[in-house]
This record gives C-alpha cells, sequence and structure tokens, in this order.
C-alpha cells in the first residue's frame, strides 16, 4: 500500500461510496464514508420479517458470469467471491389467461416461441432475437473502464473500434421504447405482452435486448443471499482494506472554503475535515441542500427541474407458508378490466417470487413480491395521516386478493405482509422523490447513459459525484463504476497512477 496521502470524505455507503472507498484504498488515499442508516447498501438492501429476507434490489446483476463484462470490477471489490450465482433459463413470463409469452434468455428458444405464437410476426421476432445474439457479445464495461475526460486518442481508437459493431444496433434499437416496438406487432396479444416485458413500457428496446444477452450468457445471475449480502460484502472489503464508516452519520452540509470542498458537517454538528468530498448519496439534496444550489448552471438546473422520468414504486412483500418453487419464479398477470392502485388504473400485475434462493425464506415457505410503479406525490399527500396507513393496506389487500385467484387458498398461508412506498425510500435512502433508479432509462434518457454525465460541479474543485444520479438507469454495476470512476479523477489530478488488486 503507498504512504497515506489524501483524506477523502463520501457521503453514503451505497454500492457507489462503497466503491469509491475500496478504490481510495487501494490507491493509498485515506477514507472515511458517513453513512445515515445503519447499514451498508443504500438502495441495495434487503430487511427481515419473522424469518423472511425481502429483497429490495437486485433482479439480475450484470458482471455475475465469471470473465464476463464487469466480473472483474465485482472481483476487485470482493463481492462475488465464494458466492454462487442463480441463474434463469426465463426472465418471466406474461399471460392473459388464454395466451402466455415465455420471455426466454435464449434468443433462438424466444424465436421459435413467440413465431409460434404469431406467425405473421415472425420478420419483426426474428430481427428481435438478432439483436439479442449480436448484443451477447456487447461489453457494457467498456463505457466504464476509464472516465471519458482521462481517454486519449489510442483510448479512443480502441473504444471507438469495440463499439463499432453495435453502432447501427445502438442507433436502430436505444430510441425505440418497449410500447412503441410491441405496437408494430399484429398480434393482439403480443401487443399487450411485449410492452410489458422489460418492466415499463418506455423502456428502451436495446436495454431489454442487453439483458436478455446477459442472461443467456450466465452474465446476469441473482447473487445468493441477496442483494444486503453483497453490499456487506462490498463494506467487508473496504474495512480490510482499512477504511472507516461512520454509521447513524447524516452530512447537513458540504463546506466550502475559496470554492473547494473541504470538509462536512453532520446533523448533530460535528465537522470533518478532508482534502476530497465525494458525493455518492442523493443529487438533488447535494446540490441544492447540502451545496445550497451555489454551484450549478443551466443544465443541472434543467435536470433537476422534475421534468426527466423518475422510476418510484410500491413493494408488497409477503412472507408465505407454502412452498412455491415449482411456479415460474415471475409471471405478469395482464387483466382484463384495470384495477385501481393506488390512485390509479393498473391493466397488469407482476408476482415474483424467490423459491430460487433458499436462503430468503424458512424451509417450505416462500418469499413472494409484487412491485407497481406508483407516484411520490399521491403518497406525499397522505403521509403522516390516517389515510397512508389504510391505503397501504388497501394495495395489499387488492394485491393479495389477486393472488388468491391464481393460487386458490394461498390467502390463509399469509404470515408476514410489509409494504414499501416511495415515501419509505425516500425516509431510508434520502432520494429525491423516493425514486429507486436515479432517471428512469427510457430513449430519452438513454444518450444521458450514453455519453456519461459529469461528475464534478461547475465551480467547484476537490468535489466529485458518484452513483444512480450520474449513471442514469440505477444499474448496480454503473453506481459501483462510478465510485470507481471518480477515484481514477482523483488519481489523474494528482498524477499518479491508477491501482487496483482483489483481495
Amino acid at each position: 500500500m503507498p504512504a497515506m496521502e489524501k483524506h477523502i470524505l463520501i457521503i453514503g455507503a451505497g454500492i457507489a461510496g462503497l466503491a469509491a472507498g475500496c478504490y481510495a484504498r487501494m490507491n493509498g488515499y485515506r477514507a472515511t464514508i458517513f453513512e445515515m442508516h445503519d447499514l451498508p447498501g443504500g438502495l441495495c438492501t434487503a430487511w427481515e420479517r419473522k424469518g423472511y429476507v425481502f429483497d429490495g434490489c437486485i433482479h439480475y446483476l450484470f458482471g455475475s458470469g465469471e470473465g464476463q463484462p464487469f466480473h472483474q470490477m465485482w472481483r476487485e471489490l470482493g463481492a462475488v467471491q465464494d458466492r454462487p450465482m442463480l441463474n434463469h433459463d426465463e426472465y418471466q413470463r406474461i399471460t392473459d389467461g388464454n395466451h402466455t409469452l415465455i420471455v426466454y434468455a435464449d434468443p433462438d428458444k424466444l424465436e421459435a416461441h413467440m413465431c409460434e405464437l404469431s406467425p405473421a410476426d415472425a420478420p419483426l421476432i426474428r430481427r428481435f432475437c438478432d439483436g439479442v445474439r449480436q448484443f451477447t457479445r456487447f461489453d457494457m464495461s467498456a463505457m466504464y473502464h476509464k472516465p471519458r475526460g482521462l481517454m486519449n486518442a489510442q483510448d479512443w481508437r480502441a473504444f471507438g473500434m469495440a463499439m463499432l459493431p453495435y453502432l447501427l444496433p445502438m442507433l436502430r434499437w436505444a430510441t425505440v421504447s418497449a410500447g412503441e416496438f410491441a405496437a408494430r406487432f399484429k398480434h393482439p396479444f403480443l401487443r399487450r405482452a411485449v410492452a410489458q416485458m422489460f418492466s415499463w413500457d418506455e423502456a428502451p428496446v436495446m436495454m431489454g435486448m442487453s439483458l436478455l444477452a446477459y442472461m443467456h450468457t450466465g452474465n446476469a445471475g441473482f447473487p445468493a443471499g441477496g442483494s444486503l449480502a453483497f453490499a456487506r460484502a462490498i463494506e467487508r472489503r473496504f474495512l480490510e482494506l482499512g477504511g472507516e464508516i461512520r454509521y447513524k452519520a447524516q452530512v447537513e452540509k458540504i463546506l466550502v472554503e475559496n470554492r473547494r470542498a473541504v470538509g462536512v458537517r453532520l446533523y448533530n454538528d460535528e465537522v470533518h475535515r478532508g482534502d476530497v468530498v465525494i458525493s455518492a448519496c442523493d443529487g438533488r439534496g447535494t446540490i441544492f441542500d447540502m451545496l445550497g444550489g451555489a454551484f450549478t448552471d443551466r443544465r443541472i438546473r434543467r435536470m433537476y427541474d422534475g421534468h426527466l422520468p423518475m422510476h418510484s414504486m410500491m413493494q408488497v412483500s409477503l412472507g408465505v407458508r407454502r412452498d412455491l418453487s415449482a411456479y415460474p419464479h415471475w409471471v405478469t398477470y395482464l387483466l382484463d378490466e384495470p384495477v385501481l392502485v393506488a390512485g390509479e388504473p393498473r391493466g397488469e400485475i407482476g408476482i415474483k417470487h424467490y423459491c430460487f434462493d433458499p436462503s430468503l425464506a424458512p424451509a417450505g415457505r416462500s418469499v413472494v413480491e409484487v412491485i407497481i410503479r406508483t407516484h411520490y406525490a399521491y403518497w406525499q399527500r397522505i403521509y403522516g395521516r390516517r389515510p397512508y396507513d389504510e391505503e397501504q393496506r388497501q394495495v395489499s389487500d387488492i394485491l393479495c386478493g389477486f393472488l388468491e385467484s391464481w393460487h386458490p387458498g394461498i390467502h390463509a398461508d399469509v404470515e408476514v405482509v410489509d409494504e414499501a412506498t416511495p415515501l419509505s425510500y425516500e425516509r431510508y435512502t434520502g432520494n429525491w422523490m423516493g425514486s429507486t433508479c436515479g432517471w428512469l432509462l427510457t430513449k430519452e434518457t438513454m444518450p444521458m447513459l450514453i455519453r456519461s454525465l459529469p461528475k464534478t460541479l461547475p465551480g467547484l474543485g476537490s468535489f466529485y459525484m458518484a452513483g444512480q444520479w450520474v449513471e442514469p438507469g440505477g444499474s448496480v454495476p454503473l453506481a459501483a463504476a462510478s465510485g470507481r470512476n471518480v477515484i481514477q479523477l482523483i488519481c489523474a489530478a494528482d498524477k499518479k497512477q491508477f491501482v487496483v488488486s482483489e483481495p
């Protein structure tokens, strides 16, 4: 380990903050993380209720496959060593009761299945599955190997050569949403089902193709033990490297002198000074609260004016005294008639069980989760009053009612019900409007992902940002990569070589 140098203060012990801390220590910097909660992981978390573990984050992990994109980063962070990865042959199933679309990860199986459902749509299906095949060779991590600002002519040439085979597919599929693509199908069921194939109809088709491609190559598995155990592994790596985490230490202000970040002040009025400050927490809170809006420009103010889409959701988690392992792990049901849930009509409900990871529930029992998109404003209006609790119970009752119709008798087997609204996520993480992935990845925000957002603020030195608010899409590997990239920028500013190591 090189001699101790600068002291880096990191706000937030989510995946981005933990990654930044790990790479800071690998490069000889003293690193202290300040976390408002008493657990690591931020949004990458899980919680236990009466022996059931309800996972709140990872559905699939890019980088789970050895030798695959992002895997080496996870090895450096100590997250995948000796951790089984649970892979699925199918992403989910979508049914209207008469037809069922099985979203196979294997593009050959998917093509044959979809063509059997609708021979008239065969040309469109073939183009889609060809895109999945092409993206199996796509190294997404190449976009994050080095920050754009540090790339020289040789780096840009190598990057261009790596991206060249995917330029046309990206131009074709990054600007088409799942809903728009679904509208091209002739079969009425596929028009409904394909729009829900990747969880929201605004999702760029390229995103879905990449997901299926990585599932097919074994690079999008579920880490055994779930999200919190995964975050704990990175926390352990950081502590073993000699880093320090201060839990229940919420930052109120970032201290600035002569237009340079010099420290932080906590809500208990403790002041901690350092040489560099990294914010790996909520972007809006950082810029407009912790820094008082003093370091912005028109672009930043526009980003945070509320016009960009965000992903607020409600998660209802159930502990069920029944083994559901014989059933598909994720089924989205298309409803004959929309049902009003949290003030909005819903035409579909997705049910997911976690029996594929027996560590998350007692033997013979199952964790079941229902996730629905919802509006933060709806819950904020009733927060702190009786309607808030009543509405949570009402939503749970509605969803349990549907679950009973699909699994008769299951209502009597429900032992635990847990509800998390956007306000739960806001309270737990401090994220603006309870967003679980920063900016929602759509065809409108996809360019932000491709070109990458700046990790500094105009006019403020010794300060960097990492995490989902500078890497649109909210993906766990992109959050970690942003923490890595920030330390690369700091090393470059100090004219020192960036180094990595494995445990």
